[in-house]
């Protein structure tokens, strides 16, 4: 089954590996009983869907939660239902990967105009003498 990213992105089920273990913190018996957080894993390097403008973003993106192989890991476990914490994951790895997908912007370069110089240097010379008036007054 394929999962839609973006128009031109689409991944594989199969790329996806799901891991479910118990979560941690508070919730009684239920935490103790039922695996409910999910591991979610995304071989970014191994994925052929992915260009490689978009995978170097992507691994940008993702920072601490991509390990050395190349493979991001998700971990979900906000709800109390496997099912509630496997869509979110999957949903963080949509959003991140749409992130990844759209190029950053290139900073055209531009130059101060003469006015706002001019109005630069005024705004210095008004606060130098402002802190020049704060002085004693010297034996000149």
């Amino acid at each position: 089954m394929k999962i839609r990213v973006t128009p031109s992105i689409s991944l594989d089920q199969e790329e996806i590996t799901e891991r479910f273990v118990r979560a941690s913190g508070p919730g009684g018996q239920n935490v103790n009983k039922v695996s409910s957080a999910v591991q979610l894993r995304f071989n970014v390097d191994a994925s052929p869907n992915l260009t490689e403008g978009v995978k170097l973003r992507l691994k940008k993106l993702a920072g601490s939660r991509m390990t050395l192989d190349g493979v991001l890991l998700l971990f979900a476990d906000t709800y109390r239902t496997q099912k509630r914490n496997r869509e979110d994951a999957l949903d963080r790895l949509i959003d991140l990967i749409r992130d990844a997908a759209t190029p950053p912007k290139h900073r055209i370069a531009t130059r101060p105009s003469l006015s706002a110089k001019r109005r630069r240097v005024d705004s210095k010379v008004k606060r130098s003498l402002v802190k020049q008036n704060r002085r004693k007054p010297g034996f000149d």
